[in-house]
């Protein structure tokens, strides 16, 4: 099975643990990257992760995320125009500009899932792909 983490996923374990939603969600997300790394589940990368990492001005979380980029079985390298055309349509349904890229990436990858940890996002109906957070996604995995 595919899936694609967002930038916020990558990134929950850097967030205030105090919060019990965040250090789970955290917790879920490690556990799913333990699962990648042992080959349970196959991990999509694309472009839109490579400029957003780059753009983090926190050298601890841009050095943590980067080596994920050598872990994924799949990348998304470039824009087509078929990526850009699914990411306007989901724009226009709301959806912020690198929210949309990176969810038209993960359709192009053709992921079953897109963990995500943005609230905005999960509750966002897209039949091309299943969008869930981290906790959801091990709790339905382990059932």
């Amino acid at each position: 099975m595919k899936i694609y983490l967002d930038n916020c996923c990558y990134n929950r374990p850097f967030d205030d643990q105090s919060q019990i939603r965040i250090h789970l969600e955290s917790q879920a997300k490690l556990h799913v990257q333990s699962k990648i790394k042992e080959g349970i589940y196959d991990l999509a990368w694309s472009y839109i992760l490579d400029y957003e990492n780059g753009k983090n001005p926190y050298e601890e979380k841009r050095l943590a995320i980067a080596p994920w980029r050598m872990i994924a079985t799949s990348f998304v390298a470039e824009e087509t125009e078929d990526i850009l055309t699914f990411a306007e349509a989901l724009a226009s349904k709301g959806i912020k500009t690198y929210d949309a890229l990176h969810i038209s990436c993960a359709v192009a990858a053709q992921c079953e899932y897109f963990l995500t940890t943005d609230k905005k996002l999960l509750n966002t109906q897209i039949p091309d792909i299943k969008i869930v957070n981290p906790i959801v996604f091990v709790d339905e995995m382990e059932e």
